[in-house]
Formats: C-alpha cells, structure tokens, sequence
C-alpha cells in the first residue's frame, strides 16, 4: 500500500508515473502535518510530512504492486520511502509506505500550479473539506508552469 499527500493525490498523475496504482481510497496520518518544505531542484517548495502531534495529514491509499514501487522511489528523487500506519476512513489501521524529505527549505513556496494538483487530488477523492481549505489556504507562488518544471 502507498499513501500519498501530495501532488501523486491525483490518480491521474500517479498513473501517468505508476500504471499499476489502484484507488482503495482517503486515508489520514496521525501526528504529521504536510507543508511544502521539501526543496525541489526547480527552486520551489514541495509537499512534505513535518512531526505535528495532533494534527492530521489526508491523503490517498493505493496499491501499488511491488515491482512498481522501485519506479516510484525513482520518480519522487529527493524523497525516502518510509513505512507508515494510517487509518482510512472506516477507521481500521492499514500498513503503508510514503515519502519524507530531510531536504527541507522554509524560504521557497510551492508553484500555484503545483497547489492546484494537490487540491484537485483532494477534492478527487472527497477529502474532508477543512482539509482541503487547509490546503488552499497555504502560500504559493506563481512561478514557473507544469511543464518547465520537474518533481
């Protein structure tokens, strides 16, 4: 299983970069906060998960099938895949991976186009709405477009 709370929240970005991701649905983290201070190699923020007793970080579960995952770590560079135990929605503890950066910035914000993605994957998947006002209201810049930018 791979949680994701970034931009791979848009099933359709995460099949375009693993084919073999199937939705199981919204999931959250304990004790994390997501903010973009993950330094990216184009000079913005990225999404990354902070210690946060409390707080809670939404994303998506998906099973991935295991030989894709050498794929994933490939693609999300700068990030270590680690395990994590979230809950989905009904509840019940499920054992997954996602990915943390110790590359951390607090000076550069995330691309808007990179937020809207991220809010987008939220709203896909029905995540709680102060969870995506939360995202929303989290400072971006309009910087560089999609397609001038990498990971």
């Amino acid at each position: 299983m791979y949680f994701a709370y970034g931009s791979n929240m848009s099933s359709a970005r995460l099949h375009s970069r693993v084919a073999s991701a199937k939705i199981i649905g919204p999931a959250f983290l304990r004790d994390r906060r997501m903010l973009f201070n993950k330094l990216s190699k184009d000079g913005s923020g990225k999404a990354n998960l902070v210690e946060s007793p409390g707080d809670l970080t939404w994303g998506v579960l998906y099973e991935i099938d295991i030989q894709d995952l050498d794929t994933l770590d490939k693609v999300e560079g700068g990030y270590k895949r680690i395990p994590v135990q979230v809950w989905k929605s009904d509840r019940k503890t499920v054992e997954a991976v996602t990915y943390v950066s110790k590359e951390l910035t607090d000076d550069h914000l995330a691309y808007e186009w990179y937020k809207d993605v991220l809010i987008a994957g939220a709203r896909e998947h029905n995540l709680p709405q102060d969870y995506i006002a939360y995202l929303e209201r989290l400072p971006s810049e309009p910087g560089r477009t999609k397609s001038e930018t990498a990971g």
